[in-house]
């Protein structure tokens, strides 16, 4: 393996981090799930216009190539090797009574984790066997549901055109992954080891084995956000007792990008700005002193469509869930009174 070239527009942390240093230091390297610096820097070196650039395919790959992650993972969320991570999921702490009442801005709210199996490799590294695995043990925590939360898992394989059609419909399907996951190994034997599990109300949602072994989402209409994150806590404290998740004392919940270490939570709201979206600096101003992202409706790399975007937490990493949620809430609240003043 030879130090990889990029071109000379890249900006992705790879590119600023993956110095022929570290490269030396690192290129012999393997984790005891044999996973190699080569694996986790594939994504970045094939697809320079990353953001990022690099992937973990187990825990120790956080410790093991520490010289390149842990200068991305300060970078992105100002969070040094000495620090720890404090977890918070509880929702009395939270202060969010609903910011939009009325209904006039805020079309649904989504809050999402990212949950892995505590001892088993990540999605990049995973065997075929191992990926069945996980499915078999969390399907099994997700079929003892009970009340709200009870609901149906739908396999990938062998999917129906007919359920496969519904779900896509209903923006619960996930697709075969981007050529980011692709290009992290995280595409392999696709569809297999992998589906959804919905709740009959459609408001509680789980992806097994997409870009993380779990995905636990919790979402419905309008701006209840107390309501969407209560439903997320009982979920991940139902999930918690049928599987151990992977976790450490410095990096939080364990997942396979390191953006979404710590809480490996996304707060968000589809919002409707259509007046503050003609001044992005102000939009901006706003988004930026709340710690928020502004993406398009349809995710990352979209485009808003009728003045309606996607505003999440960006922080994910030294902060806790409650904070994470109420770095939205209160953007989101500054967001609906500019729009108002407008």
């Amino acid at each position: 393996m030879t130090y990889p070239t990029f071109p000379s527009d890249c900006t992705s942390m790879l590119c600023r981090f993956l110095t022929p240093e570290v490269f030396e230091a690192l290129k012999d390297k393997k984790t005891a799930n044999g996973f190699t610096l080569e694996q986790a820097i594939n994504s970045g070196v094939v697809n320079p216009d990353s953001g990022i650039g690099v992937y973990a395919g187990d825990e120790e790959s956080y410790t093991l190539f520490a010289p390149l992650f842990d200068p991305i993972i300060e970078a992105y969320h100002g969070f040094g090797k000495e620090q720890k991570h404090q977890s918070d999921l509880n929702p009395d702490h939270l202060n969010a009574p609903n910011p939009d009442p009325e209904g006039e801005f805020i079309l649904s709210t989504r809050i999402r984790v990212g949950r892995n199996v505590a001892g088993l490799p990540l999605g990049p590294a995973i065997s075929k066997s191992q990926r069945n695995e996980v499915e078999a043990s969390v399907v099994e925590g997700l079929e003892s549901m009970t009340g709200a939360l009870e609901g149906t898992y739908y396999p990938l394989l062998g999917m129906s055109k007919s359920v496969q059609e519904q779900l896509i419909k209903d923006h619960f399907l996930f697709k075969e992954g981007d050529r980011f996951l692709e290009a992290a190994g995280l595409n392999r034997d696709w569809p297999e080891g992998r589906g959804i599990y919905h709740n009959h109300d459609k408001t509680f949602l789980v992806w097994v084995n997409e870009e993380d072994e779990m995905r636990i989402i919790s979402m419905q209409p309008g701006g209840d956000i107390k309501e969407v994150f209560t439903r997320l806590v009982t979920a991940i404290n139902a999930i918690g007792e049928k599987v151990p998740f992977a976790f450490s004392e410095h990096l939080g919940y364990i997942t396979s990008c390191p953006t979404n270490l710590g809480t490996a939570m996304r707060a968000s709201v589809h919002i409707a700005l259509p007046k503050l979206a003609r001044d992005m600096d102000a939009f901006k101003a706003i988004t930026e002193k709340y710690h928020l992202q502004i993406r398009g409706i349809h995710g990352e790399h979209s485009e808003s469509e009728g003045g309606v975007y996607d505003i999440s937490n960006r922080r994910r990493l030294g902060i806790t869930e409650v904070q994470a949620v109420q770095d939205m809430y209160d953007g989101v609240s500054a967001l609906i009174a500019a729009e108002k003043a407008l």
